[in-house]
């Protein structure tokens, strides 16, 4: 045991002066700077034609940090294993109160226990970039406040009847934030913690334990014919769709839409929504309609699939492919049969992995095509050469993404001790602390809607029409090819791989 303690105390030393090299002491500044109302030019950040980077910033602590807390993740689980169960967590199910959770304990620990630690990493995490910007103590007020909202919208999403729906803790988040953004107003006191791209983006880093490369063997080549042929086609007919017929005014919108709809619900909109540098309320409406959608096909789907004969392999790849949340996949698997969760389920993670490459070349495009984006942030443009635009702009949290993903599977791929860790690793430390952080962002990001700005986003109702077309081409196209793969060609060796 003291040799592990000492190994983990040389890592983290180890990588807080990673941390702090890579010209962070410029980053520093750069922070402070703009906490006190400068630019890195030394002038006030009102006056025009300045490129601020605070955001060049952001995705550099994202990668730094997001690696560092997935690799403490795995040697944390590595050291105490099952005796970390329960310690992160999110508050569960309620029927008539939520008074009800405080007698709720899971895994022998109190739900609000492990509330107030999982947010308490978060803080934990923050508090070391407060430190770098000499507010550690008003950050951190601030973050308690944010903290308390986040934690009404996990509660809320906790209701029995919301949770069947799955009306999912990002809705209620929104619209507490937007309430308060909208009535009271946001307090300057509590502004160091408004900070939803940078959850968003430490979020998406440690989604990349998630996302194994490993999935790509459990249903090979049925899998990816379903997940990443049909996908990328249903992207870019939506978004063509929507900018050359429907012909919405913000390519930005069109295609948030089209990845939300098409991969992945919420992740991919928000990976697809900071490669593109959508504005915050297209992105909520983006992640409302697929919330929308996704609580009416996870109802539907299975009732229409059983009532019509389709066979539950066939249905369940389909499913796979078109319903936009993960848990909703499962739960419309489940729905079907232990079969047709396994295939839904896999199928889903195995799309997932198209993030971070999506991500990338909505980058590439953006930088190709839409080159003024830049200048409608109210920055001055600035051209370094086509591959250095490419580099500015390209959203950096891919590369702890990528990283992190790489690193798991390597791992999962080592035998049946890295997978079980790898296992572990996600359900005891990262994906709860994923979820509290888009909760986070979410709060953030409703903080600063405004009711008036999305009258223009829902203009005609253009946005609801073009998701509605692209669903019903994602769902013709991936139903008819999950019955070419699950029905028809790969059919017999599917059913002799599934567990008996």
């Amino acid at each position: 045991m003291p040799l592990q303690i000492g190994h983990v105390s040389f890592f983290l030393v180890t990588w807080l002066r990673a941390c702090r090299s890579l010209d962070y002491d410029r980053t520093c500044l750069v922070l402070r700077d703009c906490a006190l109302g400068y630019n890195t030019s030394g002038k006030l950040m009102n006056e025009p034609d300045v490129r601020v980077k605070p955001k060049i910033s952001e995705d550099l602590w994202a990668v730094w940090l997001g690696v560092g807390l997935a690799l403490v993740s795995l040697i944390l689980v590595l050291m105490f294993g099952d005796s970390l169960k329960g310690w992160i967590n999110k508050p569960g199910e309620w029927v008539r109160s939520p008074i009800e959770l405080l007698d709720d304990v899971k895994a022998g620990v109190p739900v609000w226990a492990s509330t107030l630690v999982s947010l308490s990493v978060v803080g934990g995490i923050l508090a070391f970039i407060f430190w770098t910007e000499s507010q550690t103590a008003k950050g951190l007020i601030a973050f308690a406040t944010v903290a308390c909202l986040a934690v009404a919208a996990m509660v809320l999403a906790g209701q029995e009847v919301i949770k069947y729906f799955n009306l999912e803790y990002v809705l209620w988040a929104l619209l507490i934030g937007a309430i308060v953004g909208n009535t009271i107003g946001v307090p300057a006191w509590i502004k160091p913690a408004v900070r939803g791209e940078f959850y968003i983006k430490l979020g998406l880093v440690l989604l990349g334990m998630e996302v194994l490369m490993a999935k790509l063997v459990v249903l090979g080549l049925p899998g990816i014919l379903v997940s990443w042929v049909v996908t990328p086609i249903v992207l870019i007919t939506t978004f063509w769709i929507g900018n050359r017929l429907i012909k919405i005014d913000s390519p930005s919108l069109t295609i948030t839409i089209a990845s939300d709809m098409s991969v992945c619900g919420v992740s991919a909109a928000i990976a697809t929504a900071a490669a593109c540098r959508a504005k915050k309320e297209e992105l909520s409406l983006a992640v409302s309609l697929s919330l929308a959608f996704t609580a009416i096909m996870m109802v539907v789907m299975p009732l229409l699939i059983r009532v019509i004969g389709m066979d539950d392999l066939v249905g369940g790849a389909w499913m796979g492919g078109t319903i936009d949340s993960t848990g909703a996949v499962a739960a419309a698997g489940a729905a079907l049969g232990e079969r047709a969760l396994l295939v839904a389920t896999t199928i889903k993670m195995i799309q997932n992995i198209l993030i971070g490459v999506i991500a990338f070349a909505v980058s590439l495009y953006w930088t190709t095509y839409y080159p003024e984006a830049d200048s409608a942030d109210g920055q001055r443009e600035h051209t370094p050469g086509f591959f250095g635009e490419v580099w500015k702009r390209f959203p950096k949290f891919v590369l702890g993404f990528v990283a992190v993903s790489i690193v798991a599977s390597v791992i999962d791929a080592s035998g049946p001790q890295g997978s079980d860790l790898i296992k572990q690793t996600i359900d005891l430390l990262t994906k709860e602390i994923r979820g509290w952080l888009f909760c986070l962002a979410f709060v953030c990001i409703g903080f600063e809607m405004r009711w008036a700005t999305l009258a223009p986003a829902l203009k005609g109702g253009k946005p609801l029409l073009l998701y509605i077309i692209g669903q019903s081409i994602n769902l013709v196209l991936t139903g008819l090819m999950a019955w070419l793969v699950f029905g028809w060609l790969f059919r017999d060796a599917i059913i002799e791989w599934l567990p008996k």
